[in-house]
């Protein structure tokens, strides 16, 4: 949404998104257990906000996160900014951010500079996902996660 000058800042979505990180961060400070303990409440925390998404953004999400686990199984899936990530090394490779949250017209699929997608010096960094995600678009999304992960 494009904003003027003159207008806040940050829209509502914005600041939510920002009080769901800050949220997140001081659960993982709370969060005693070992790695693996904390792994499955990053999973668990993942799977209800995907729960608590609109459809077709709960469909949407549901694909991708079932894409990402076959195709990269090493990648820790946790929330990010109140969305569905992935993370490698403790550092988001790529993100699902469904329509609802910002009041899109499409959900957006993001990579993170971690990702190994270079080609050349110029290449896309998210994609519009819609309600019309194909199994064409599936197989695409889990060839860009697997050169994400490299």
């Amino acid at each position: 949404m494009a904003r003027t000058t003159d207008e806040a800042p940050f829209t509502d979505e914005e600041r939510a998104a920002m009080q769901e990180r800050a949220a997140e961060v001081k659960a993982s400070r709370r969060r005693g257990g070992s790695k693996a303990e904390k792994a499955a409440a990053d999973l668990e925390a993942l799977l209800a906000k995907i729960a608590e998404m609109p459809e077709p953004d709960r469909g949407l999400a549901e694909r991708i996160h079932r894409i990402a686990l076959e195709v990269a199984p090493d990648l820790l899936p946790k929330l990010w900014y109140g969305m569905p990530a992935y993370t490698k090394d403790g550092t988001v490779v790529f993100f699902f951010q469904d329509a609802a949250k910002f009041k899109a017209r499409y959900s957006t699929l993001g990579f993170q500079d971690p990702a190994r997608l270079d080609d050349g010096t110029f290449w896309p960094t998210s994609w519009a996902v819609t309600p019309e995600f194909s199994t064409d678009d599936e197989a695409t999304v889990a060839e860009l996660i697997r050169r994400a992960v490299g």
